[in-house]
């Protein structure tokens, strides 16, 4: 066994169409509805060019297979953040102004990589790296 890549990180909120609004110009991900049999003023998945779900958003009211108490826009407890792998650097330097947003950027020169550290409606830190870009 081998872990591959990054697969979806799962965000539950009360602030589902906020939450996807955020996701589509800042990182310029699709907004798609998820899967039957749910809803999608329940669930949005936001897809990367390639076609992949990476960001699975749940409205606090979805059906979870496995559930515990969440509390939306609270610190997003033992987790930290939850990175990418990006390229574009200064375009998403640019769709952080246009929105507005707060961000932190970190180089780290040794391995050529510069991070940008964003939060995204729900107080969930994304970790956005830039590997010679």
């Amino acid at each position: 066994m081998r872990v591959n890549a990054l697969d979806h990180f799962n965000v539950i909120t009360d602030q589902l169409d906020e939450t996807a609004a955020f996701y589509t110009p800042v990182l310029g991900l699709e907004r798609r509805d998820g899967p039957p049999p749910l809803p999608p003023h329940l669930v949005q998945w936001m897809h990367d060019d390639a076609g992949r779900a990476l960001v699975h958003i749940n409205h606090t009211e979805c059906p979870r297979a496995f559930d515990r108490e969440v509390f939306p826009g609270q610190p997003t407890g033992a987790i930290h953040h939850v990175a990418f792998n990006c390229s574009g650097f200064d375009r998403l330097i640019e769709r952080l102004d246009a929105a507005g947003l707060t961000r932190h950027v970190n180089t780290i020169g040794s391995i050529g990589l510069r991070q940008v550290f964003v939060t995204d409606p729900n107080n969930v830190v994304l970790e956005l790296n830039f590997f010679g870009d």
